[in-house]
């Protein structure tokens, strides 16, 4: 833009300087005019349609460094380079944290501490929690009617651990020693919200379309009335659900709450809840669920996804919780690659920003920064005697070389174009109950045992993301360990939000969590 207006301006420099030559000659004085007149319509026309094409080619989303190729953490810095945006506009930083965890069916019960798996000592702005299996999947819960009393079990101690206050007790009176006799997912849900006066936005598409569409500007952009009636675990004809619970009401104690809920959902077994600092709550909006069934006959919910999708500042974010097929078979890598395949096909979010200009898309590759997490179900490509003597030498990188998501990633089949962090753990997938023991080690039945395996991933896609840390948990509940990861994302903000008080991140980074911790490589030896 300023080689721009240099451009113009030794133009206009030229064309004054020809202006006085030409009065200082009184020969011409009239014609001189004329032509100096012209030439005056003929800049200002230039002008007009240079400046008429800068600003539609800046009326794009902005545009974010391109991330270094090496998905391995490292100790730079987290962003090399600025990115370039209106000057309206700026980049901050925020820290995420996102886990994913196969509970195995089992309900938590009241002693279960999620301190240590949600490393409240290094707390992050936003909690991204994807669970799967949160119920059996028998015929009762994937046929008839699913139980939402584990969800709200869960959202319960996910709040007991987030709003704890320095003296080591919760905030939330909601979030008690003891659970109800059968908690509702609705009420618990409505406890967690704190954001005052009514309901998280819909649109809070910024100024300068008013200025420049302002036919069709904001106001016209459809609020949705949903209240608590109208939330259904059932997802719409097209495969979408609207907001699991869009109405933010004000909790009694919600003004001493450090996190809020943006968002839960269930399907059937799955069940993705979202949380951020409250004082970030007024800057997210455009929140959409979609939900996408992959189970038995392809069409029921034991197996799918559940993808959150919201805008937060000016940064679209996508985060995708999936369970995909199962079996350790040959050939079985290639029914997960089809789940993935057609979940990004058929994801289909809802739109609720009636402006012509929004850019809040309707699929997930279409997100800024897209995170997908789960239990990919993703197996070693050798066999059970094979697999445990790699793993009895401590020979990780043989052990990767045979992971069917890096065989097919690299193939180019599945995941093309996302990133993954090292693995510096040992596979998470499968345990004894309670026990450091894999399944396999005691099971002498081919039919029961199971070849340990890195189901547990967390993959991402989209510029402006770094990851910090990815490691496992060590939690016995169930037979599959925890898989958590960290990052910091480069968000694009408005500058007139800082009028309003907009709040700093609470980000801290420091170097020993950029690496692998000891407690996590002596499990690799």
């Amino acid at each position: 833009m300023g080689r721009c207006c240099r451009t113009i301006y030794n133009k206009t420099s030229e064309i004054s300087s020809s202006s006085m030559n030409v009065k200082a000659s009184s020969n011409s004085v009239a014609v001189s005019k004329m032509t100096v007149g012209n030439q005056d319509v003929k800049k200002k026309s230039f002008i007009h349609k240079i400046f008429t094409m800068k600003e539609r080619e800046g009326s794009g989303s902005s545009d974010f460094p391109e991330p270094q190729s090496n998905p391995a953490v490292d100790i730079q810095s987290i962003s090399s380079t600025e990115p370039q945006m209106p000057a309206s506009q700026y980049v901050q930083s925020f820290r995420v944290f996102v886990a994913t965890w196969n509970v195995g069916g089992k309900s938590p019960h009241n002693g279960l501490n999620l301190d240590d798996f949600l490393q409240i000592n290094n707390e992050s702005d936003i909690y991204v929690l994807g669970f799967q299996e949160i119920v059996p999947l028998n015929a009762g819960n994937v046929l008839v009617l699913e139980d939402n009393e584990p969800a709200a079990k869960w959202l319960t101690l996910i709040n007991q651990s987030l709003n704890k206050s320095l003296d080591g007790s919760s905030r939330s009176k909601a979030s008690g020693s003891r659970f109800s006799s059968k908690p509702s997912l609705k009420k618990v849900s409505k406890t967690f919200r704190t954001e005052s006066k009514g309901r998280l936005k819909s649109c809070n598409c910024i100024f300068e379309l008013e200025r420049k569409h302002s036919k069709d500007f904001c106001f016209r952009c459809q609020q949705p009335n949903i209240n608590e009636d109208d939330l259904s675990s059932e997802p719409d004809e097209d495969g979408s659900n609207l907001f699991d619970i869009s109405e933010i009401s004000m909790a009694s104690t919600s003004n001493h709450l450090k996190y809020s809920l943006i968002a839960s959902k269930q399907m059937v077994g799955i069940f993705v809840t979202i949380w951020a600092r409250k004082e970030h709550i007024q800057y997210v909006s455009h929140l959409r669920i979609s939900c996408i069934s992959r189970g038995i006959m392809g069409c029921l919910g034991n197996k799918g996804c559940i993808s959150v999708s919201f805008l937060f500042h000016q940064t679209r974010f996508c985060f995708v919780c999936s369970h995909l097929a199962s079996g350790e078979k040959e050939g079985d890598e290639l029914r997960r690659n089809l789940d993935v395949l057609e979940i990004l096909k058929s994801t289909q979010f809802p739109k609720i920003c009636k402006t012509t200009h929004s850019r809040m898309p309707d699929k997930i590759l279409g997100h800024d920064m897209v995170i997908w997490l789960g239990d990919l179900n993703y197996r070693i490509a050798l066999s059970y005697s094979e697999t445990r003597k790699l793993l009895e030498n401590n020979d990780w990188d043989a052990l990767l070389n045979k992971d069917q998501l890096k065989i097919e990633r690299e193939a180019e089949r599945v995941f093309k174009g996302w990133k993954e962090g090292k693995i510096y753990f040992a596979p998470t997938y499968k345990y004894f109950y309670n026990s450091d023991t894999y399944f396999g080690e005691i099971k002498t039945s081919k039919k029961k045992r199971r070849t340990p395996a890195w189901c547990d991933r967390i993959l991402w896609h989209g510029n402006g993301i770094k990851q910090l840390s990815y490691i496992r948990g060590e939690s016995r509940f169930s037979d599959h360990r925890p898989v958590c990861g960290t990052f910091v994302v480069d968000v694009v903000a408005n500058h007139n939000e800082l009028k309003k008080g907009s709040p700093s991140s609470n980000m801290k980074i420091e170097i020993e969590e950029l690496l692998p911790t000891a407690r996590y490589l002596k499990n690799m030896y």
